[in-house]
């Protein structure tokens, strides 16, 4: 298997402009990432509007996941055709139109329909973002773009509840959603004013045509690594799901945290994690261990979730412990991206990255279904045992994807 080598050398780079890449994909990626996260804190809210349960507000969660997951998947192959630049604008565009559909909408059944337009618009970023990075950055510069784009999606999780929930408290949920809708017109503003950063060179836009038979467009699913990862980033999803959705009321419950207390856990976990990002990308400079990476890491939030399910932990101390699992998750992040591309061909990254991340939707989707039952249920020490369980299984998946990447690379 030939893997991806398109980065730049970094004699050629320029130091600004690769800067400027970085940060205009990040503020993308934190608005997708900043959408995925309108709904869940604002259930408490919801329940009472719409006179629902758990499981029907985690069902609007699995119909956004479920349409990101086809629409990233296919979003690939445009990308590789077309280029990542178009298919970002798109994605912006409809994630501010389901921000202030949801804002406005009458009832459930609306609301789940701009579920749908807001997966169609969530679905095309990790295809365009890992195109744009991995054919403008640098090679030695890569782990550092990996690091920058998982720090502005961790902080992009964390600033949804930040700003919906104290409107929401103050005002109402409608004026919170549409605040969220606001922050995401901006951000297409700035990206679209600053677009002619994002343009790939006409050699790298398209694949250049090589000599002699041409290989499918879908041979690399024929890469076992590329599935491993996939299932690799659908546990990981299962986790990144229940710590959103469920394990912020699940640990108010079972340590009798006050409400306004338990409000700052998942901020709290999410810029712990940018944090861990940080320190992440540069364990990501040695590709060679980020199995190891990634399996540590996780190990340590496993233990730390493990504490908060099972032991009798001090209200103040469970805010801290949030911290610390989210910082202990964030690490992995960069070394978590790499395990993608170093099972990546060439000219195959919008196709490679869709298939793969589409694992993180359908995970997402099909969480909240579970631990969503858990919650009604008031099983909340079961909802933070499943999310140790996961995280073990996470952790074997890692190892997993290297040695299905080995099986590949040796000689037939």
């Amino acid at each position: 298997m030939t893997t991806a080598s398109t980065a730049l050398p970094a004699s050629a780079a320029n130091l600004r402009n690769e800067a400027g890449v970085i940060g205009l994909v990040g503020i993308a990626h934190l608005v997708s990432h900043f959408s995925q996260l309108l709904l869940a804190p604002l259930f408490p809210w919801l329940k009472e509007a719409f006179h629902v349960g758990y499981i029907e507000l985690g069902a609007l969660m699995t119909v956004f996941f479920v349409v990101s997951c086809a629409v990233q998947t296919s979003s690939g192959f445009l990308v590789d055709r077309f280029g990542p630049r178009p298919i970002l604008f798109t994605g912006l565009t409809l994630l501010a139109v389901a921000a202030f559909g949801f804002a406005s909408s009458p009832n459930y059944g609306t609301m789940a329909f701009f579920a749908v337009i807001a997966g169609i618009g969530n679905g095309v970023f990790h295809p365009v973002d890992y195109t744009i990075l991995n054919r403008k950055v640098s090679t030695p510069r890569l782990g550092h773009a990996y690091s920058v784009h998982g720090v502005t999606g961790s902080l992009g999780w964390a600033a949804a509840p930040a700003l919906v929930l104290p409107i929401a408290i103050n005002f109402s949920w409608r004026a919170a959603l549409v605040a969220a809708g606001c922050v995401v017109v901006a951000v297409l503003a700035v990206v679209w004013f600053n677009r002619d950063k994002l343009e790939l060179p006409p050699t790298l836009a398209k694949p250049a045509a090589a000599k002699g038979p041409q290989e499918s467009s879908f041979a690399f699913l024929r890469i076992p690594a590329v599935w491993m990862c996939f299932a690799f980033f659908f546990v990981y999803a299962i986790i990144i799901s229940v710590v959103q959705a469920f394990a912020p009321e699940a640990a108010r419950q079972l340590h009798d945290v006050p409400r306004a207390l338990a409000a700052s856990f998942l901020t709290v976990y999410m810029v712990c994690s940018a944090g861990g990002m940080v320190l992440g990308g540069f364990l990501a400079s040695d590709p060679a261990r980020c199995e190891r990476v990634v399996g540590a890491a996780f190990g340590g939030a496993a233990v730390v979730a493990l504490v908060i399910g099972l032991a009798p932990v001090p209200a103040l101390a469970v805010p801290v412990l949030f911290g610390v699992m989210g910082f202990a998750a964030g690490i992995a992040g960069p070394s978590r991206d790499l395990l993608v591309k170093r099972s990546t061909p060439e000219n195959s990254t919008g196709r490679v990255y869709g298939v793969v991340y589409s694992g993180l939707d359908i995970g997402q989707a099909f969480s909240p279904l579970v631990f969503g039952a858990l919650m009604d249920h008031h099983n909340y020490r079961g909802v933070w045992l499943g999310l140790v369980a996961v995280q073990a299984v996470l952790i074997v998946s890692a190892f997993n994807v290297r040695k299905a990447r080995r099986t590949t690379l040796v000689p037939a």
